[in-house]
């Protein structure tokens, strides 16, 4: 398994800006793994209803990153953001 280079990501993740495409490559992601992560993202309830278990490790931090990002484009502030006090 190889990690992604800059270019795998940015083909691979419409509207990824520099920051997210670092963040994806310096956890030492390879491309099986931010496939799994686009698979939980947009089919969770099938993939649990396959009795998979929770994306864990790299996976879950890929699901993370990929979620912030989303809500970015959705206009919704990432949950840490809104955050009581922060």
């Amino acid at each position: 398994m190889t990690r992604l280079s800059r270019d795998d990501v940015a083909k691979a993740v419409d509207r990824a800006d520099d920051v997210t495409i670092a963040q994806i490559i310096g956890i030492g992601a390879t491309a099986e793994e931010l496939t799994e992560a686009q698979a939980w993202l947009a089919n969770d309830e099938p993939m649990i209803n396959d009795l998979r278990p929770l994306a864990q490790g790299r996976v879950r931090e890929l699901v993370d990153i990929l979620s912030e990002l989303e809500e970015e484009e959705d206009g919704v502030e990432p949950r840490s953001a809104s955050a009581p006090g922060n």
